[in-house]
C-alpha cells in the first residue's frame, strides 16, 4: 500500500508543489520551518482544502485528480488527520469519542474494535471520563485511538507531539513508535522538530516554502545533506565557503575560506560550495599522542559557552585566541558535561578535529 502525492495550490506568500510517495511500514517525517506548508500538505491529503491542480492516491485509490475532476469527499477517503490539538468532542466520554467513527457497525463488532484499539494505546481505564476529566497525554491517546478504530488507509499527524510538556512528550513518542510498527500503512508525520523527526520515522520529506528541498531515508539526508538549505533546516550549525584544491574518485581537498583551513573531505561532489559539520561530530584532542596525525586538527580557544543539563554547546575559535566579542567564533561544538568535565581545564590552546568522513560538501 502507498499514498502518492503530486499537488500544487497557490498560497498567499508562495506555492506549494509537491510530488512524493509514502509507502506502507516506513513513516515519512514532513520537516520544516513554521510556515512552509506542512499543515496545509496534510489538509489537502485528508481532503478539507482543495488543490488547484494534481493527483492524490491511495492504494491505487484516485481520492483527487484535477484532469479527470474526481475530489473524494474528505469523510469518505478513509486516511484520518490527527490534530496537535485533539478535537476530542467535549460532550463525550473517551468510549464515545472513540467509537464515534465507526457507528456504523454492529454494537458487538463496534465494542470489539474500540476495545482492541484502547488496549493497543493504552487508555484502559479512562473510557468513562470526558476530555475535560483527562490530561494532555491522555487526551492525546485518546485521540489516536479513535483515529485507528476507523482502520484508516492512511494516517496524517499534525504537530502531535508539540501542545505536551517533555515527559509527556516522552510517553506519547513512544507511544507512536510502537503504533507505526504495528500500523504498516502510509503515515506521514508533521513536525519542526529535528530530533523528533529522527526518532520517529524512517524517511524524511524536508519542506522549505511549499517546494521539497530533499526527500528520502533520514540517515542519508543528516549524513549528506544536498544544499546548504537542508542542512540548516536539519540543524546543521556549522558552513563555510570552500574552493577546490584537489580531488580524485572519492576524496577532495578544499579550502574552507570562513574557518582558515585545509581540509580532507572523504566524499567528494562536483562544483562544491560549501562545507558543513555538525556540533556533535566535532572531535576534541584531549592529549597530544606522539606520532599522531595531525590531519584536520587545528587548534582553538573557547569564545563563549552554553549549557544545558546534559550537553555544553562550545563555540570555538580557530588558530588564535579571540578577541572581544564573544560573537567571534568559527565552530560550535556539543559535548556531553561528562567530556567537557575532562578537559574544560586544560591549557589552551585545546585541538579540534573535523573527521573526513563527519565533513560533508554542497553545491549551493
Amino acid at each position: 500500500m502507498a499514498l502518492e502525492v503530486q499537488i500544487a495550490k497557490e498560497l498567499p506568500d508562495f506555492t506549494l508543489d509537491v510530488r512524493f510517495r509514502a509507502e506502507s511500514g516506513a513513516p515519512l517525517s514532513i520537516l520544516g520551518p513554521s510556515g512552509s506548508g506542512k499543515t496545509m500538505l496534510l489538509r489537502c491529503i485528508a481532503g478539507l482544502e482543495r488543490p488547484d491542480h494534481g493527483r492524490i492516491v491511495l492504494d491505487d485509490r484516485v481520492l483527487f485528480d484535477s484532469e479527470r475532476r474526481v475530489r473524494v469527499p474528505a469523510r469518505s477517503r478513509r486516511l484520518v488527520l490527527l490534530f496537535q490539538h485533539y478535537a476530542l468532542f467535549p460532550h463525550r466520554t473517551a468510549s464515545q469519542n472513540i467509537a464515534f467513527g465507526v457507528r456504523n457497525l454492529s454494537r458487538v463488532d463496534r465494542e470489539k474494535r474500540v476495545a482492541a484499539v484502547v488496549r493497543r494505546t493504552q487508555v484502559a481505564g479512562l473510557e468513562h471520563r470526558y476530555p475535560r476529566e483527562l490530561s494532555g497525554g491522555e487526551q492525546q491517546r485518546v485521540a489516536l485511538a479513535r483515529a485507528l478504530a476507523i482502520e484508516p488507509g492512511a494516517l496524517l499527524l499534525d504537530e502531535p507531539l508539540s501542545a505536551l510538556d517533555a515527559h509527556l512528550r516522552s510517553q506519547i513518542e513512544a507511544q507512536l513508535q510502537e503504533t507505526f510498527a504495528e500500523y504498516q500503512r502510509p503515515t506521514l508525520l508533521v513536525t519542526h522538530n529535528i530530533e523528533e523527526a529522527y526518532r520517529l520515522c524512517d524517511q524524511l520529506l524536508v519542506l522549505s516554502r511549499g517546494r521539497i528541498a530533499a526527500c528520502g531515508a533520514k540517515e542519508e539526508i543528516f549524513q549528506r545533506p544536498p544544499s546548504l538549505e537542508v542542512a540548516r533546516l536539519t540543524g546543521c550549525k556549522n558552513f563555510s565557503k570552500v574552493k577546490a584544491i584537489s580531488a580524485d574518485s572519492e576524496e577532495a581537498i578544499v579550502e574552507a575560506t570562513g574557518w582558515g583551513c585545509q581540509l580532507r573531505v572523504a566524499h567528494r561532489i562536483e562544483r562544491a560550495a560549501h562545507v558543513g559539520i555538525r556540533a556533535h561530530h566535532i572531535d576534541f584532542e584531549e592529549a597530544a599522542i606522539p606520532g599522531a596525525s595531525t590531519e584536520n586538527t587545528f587548534p582553538c580557544w573557547l569564545a563563549r559557552s552554553s549549557e544545558t543539563p546534559f550537553r555544553t554547546t562550545l563555540f570555538l575559535k580557530l588558530h588564535e585566541p579571540p578577541v572581544g566579542s564573544s560573537s567571534e567564533f568559527h565552530l560550535q561544538a556539543e559535548v556531553f558535561k561528562e567530556k567537557w568535565e575532562r578537559f574544560r581545564d586544560q591549557p589552551v590552546p585545546w585541538h579540534v578535529r573535523l573527521p573526513p568522513a563527519s565533513l560533508f560538501l554542497m553545491p549551493h
